[in-house]
């Protein structure tokens, strides 16, 4: 099938693979309580069997592009439609087959909440968002599909609303969205300003990952279109601020670590493969209007998020919260890789990063579940997500800890693992990438690799105080009472788990340019060095092990760190960088400080004169009350009642005597002549 019929059906495919998601949110919302789950966990799994049919249909083949008429304002059409390339098609079955993955292991994890109808319809309203997202041609459309994932996941991060942590994450992590999706819009109207179409295959190519952005004389040349470089600055700039804030990075990166408020099954959603990478897929998405200023900008920001969240990962206590900030870390990565233009690199670690960061999640989820189900059972009061409080569960949950090991080891690097192809190819690239560069840009790759490092000590050190040290809280014998989840989790972590070995991506397991994603992705701005790609991963590796060994002698066999928290960095590090509350003192505390100046100046200012206007106001009105009854009112009544004197006068007159009349008349006449004769 060729042409525009192959068009349709891979269209109409596409359109499938968005709405049946939407469907299970209508069907759940609107329907009867107890008929969630299986309608979600049916619709997603079709989604994601239809996903797989269009890589077959579509996959290295010429991008599908259908369209149809929007609206239309004037005489400006806007068309809107689904724009399948290889991006869209890794993104969709990574987004469908991630939840899917989520919805089986939820059946048992959420199974006894009592709001659990509307968990299965969040679900839904979150996977149709995204793919949606994955799919639009249109920067519009995406950017309205950018907002219900924004709103979508505040309903999943606040699920436990009644929870006061829950609610408030969830209005955090809307908030910082939001101030992103500001510089998102702001880009789409330069974009739109300057072009006057919002048609990304007409803005950057079909395939749009191919560069295709060329500086002349301060002006952005594409085809006939002109556009001054200080303006493509901007729309770079406003779009990298909408990717900083879905995909976390500093300084717009705090909301995340927060999110964990919701259940672990969301965490996992939330921070595999679908809404933090959205951010990323945005800067694939629009790639060629980044100029090289914004690339910098890129590459720093990605480098320093990076090791600002490998460092706050190492003394944080919580499970899911170490979780959060290795994932923040991660899309350090990413994003720098973008900004020194290994693009099929970084897109490359989203994929594997996807699979593995799952399993952690779900691995956690699976410790949390156990401990909590125990914690009940026993009639104790404990954090059960603080890993202080753990150990000795390798035994007990081996299901679990071989999980949590394998997806560990990919996200060190470890060799023979996904992450070992992508994140080494990132590192090796900002090599390369520095080796063309003087000052300060050669300082990047050597921190990546110290940030790898850093990533080896927090995972290392999570592993080895929730499995291998000795137990806190619970007794020998209770320990052995703890078992591996029931079978529907534990399956899924089994799947996520052969996604973290190397042969699902590549068939060298030493190197990702045999990988089908590098054949799907081939586009470098770098030129290769050999010597980096031998001797990068050997000193990676090397260093690993290692600090696997020195963690190891830490947390296992000396398992007391005590001194260390004493120590300046230590606190430094435990307190998040102080970043809550500098955000808190210069803009809560600020604004409440105006709000206060505010509120005293409408006491005391507005209101006094407005009191001082009424009394004023009070004063004129009283007196001219007292003109107007004593003055104008008794002028009034006095010609009143002189009137009526003179009308009572002439009327004594009127008696009907002829004498009365003609004596009258003469004291008139006497009167008259008395008056001439003096005058």
């Amino acid at each position: 099938m060729e042409g525009l019929d192959f068009s349709k059906l891979a269209g109409f495919i596409s359109l499938l693979v968005v709405f049946l998601p939407f469907l299970s949110f209508v069907f759940i919302i609107f329907g009867k309580k107890g008929s969630g789950q299986n309608i979600a966990l049916f619709n997603i799994s079709v989604a994601f069997t239809l996903s797989l049919y269009l890589i077959y249909l579509v996959w290295n083949e010429n991008p599908v592009h259908y369209q149809l008429n929007w609206f239309l304002i004037g005489e400006i059409e806007f068309k809107a439609g689904i724009l399948l390339n290889n991006l869209s098609l890794l993104m969709i079955s990574l987004v469908s087959g991630i939840s899917v993955l989520v919805h089986v292991y939820s059946r048992s994890y959420m199974k006894n909440d009592l709001n659990i109808h509307r968990y299965w319809a969040y679900l839904g309203l979150f996977c149709f968002s995204m793919l949606g997202l994955s799919i639009s041609d249109n920067l519009l459309l995406i950017y309205l599909f950018w907002e219900l994932v924004g709103f979508s996941s505040f309903l999943l991060i606040g699920f436990w609303f009644t929870k006061h942590a829950a609610s408030q994450a969830a209005k955090k992590a809307f908030i910082m969205n939001r101030i992103g999706d500001i510089g998102f819009l702001v880009g789409i109207m330069i974009l739109y300003g300057q072009f006057h179409t919002l048609d990304i295959s007409m803005l950057f190519g079909e395939n749009g990952f191919v560069n295709s952005s060329i500086i002349k004389n301060d002006f952005w040349v594409y085809g006939t279109q002109q556009i001054p470089e200080i303006w493509l600055t901007l729309a770079g700039i406003g779009f990298f601020i909408g990717a900083m804030a879905k995909s976390a990075q500093f300084p717009l990166h705090t909301w995340l670590p927060d999110a964990m408020e919701g259940p672990t099954s969301v965490s996992s959603l939330i921070h595999a493969a679908t809404m933090v990478a959205a951010g990323v897929f945005l800067i694939a998405r629009v790639y060629p209007v980044f100029d090289p200023l914004v690339l910098n900008i890129m590459v720093y920001i990605g480098a320093f998020t990076a090791f600002m969240a490998a460092t706050i990962a190492l003394t944080q206590n919580d499970i899911k919260r170490i979780l959060a900030y290795s994932t923040i870390s991660q899309l350090g990565f990413m994003v720098m890789a973008m900004g020194i233009g290994a693009y099929t690199e970084s897109i490359f670690h989203l994929a594997t990063h996807a699979f593995f960061k799952c399993l952690l999640f779900l691995a956690a989820g699976s410790v949390i579940h156990q401990l909590h189900h125990y914690r009940d059972k026993l009639g104790l009061d404990f954090d059960y997500q603080d890993i202080r409080l753990m150990g000795g569960l390798r035994k007990s949950m081996p299901l679990t800890f071989i999980g949590m090991c394998l997806a560990s080891a990919a996200l060190i690097g470890l060799p023979f693992t996904s992450g070992y192809l992508s994140k080494d190819a990132i590192i090796i690239s900002a090599f390369e990438w520095a080796s063309t560069k003087n000052g300060l840009p050669q300082i990047i790759p050597y921190l990546m690799i110290i940030t790898s490092w850093l990533t080896v000590l927090y995972i290392c050190r999570l592993v080895f105080k929730v499995f291998f040290a000795k137990p806190k809280l619970l007794t020998t014998s209770q320990i052995k009472l703890m078992e591996d989840p029931p079978k529907k989790m534990s399956y899924v972590l089994i799947v996520l788990a052969f996604f973290c070995l190397f042969f699902v991506f590549s068939s060298n397991p030493f190197t990702f340019e045999n990988s089908w994603l590098w054949n799907a992705f081939p586009i470098t701005l770098l030129e290769k060095n050999d010597f980096f790609h031998w001797f990068i991963p050997l000193i990676l590796s090397f260093g690993s092990l290692v600090l696997t060994y020195l963690a190891y002698l830490i947390y296992v066999k000396r398992d007391n760190i005590s001194r260390s928290e004493q120590n300046i960095f230590y606190r430094f590090s435990k307190r998040e960088w102080y970043l809550d509350e500098i955000y808190s003192y210069v803009f809560i505390s600020s604004i409440e400080r105006i709000s206060k100046l505010s509120y005293w100046f409408d006491q005391k200012v507005i209101d006094m004169l407005v009191l001082k206007s009424a009394s004023l106001v009070r004063f004129f009105s009283s007196i001219s009350s007292w003109i107007d009854k004593n003055l104008i009112d008794g002028l009034v009544n006095a010609i009143g009642s002189l009137a009526k004197g003179l009308g009572l006068l002439a009327q004594n007159f009127q008696t009907g005597k002829l004498q009365q009349y003609l004596t009258t008349m003469l004291l008139l006449v006497i009167s008259f002549f008395i008056l001439i004769y003096f005058i």
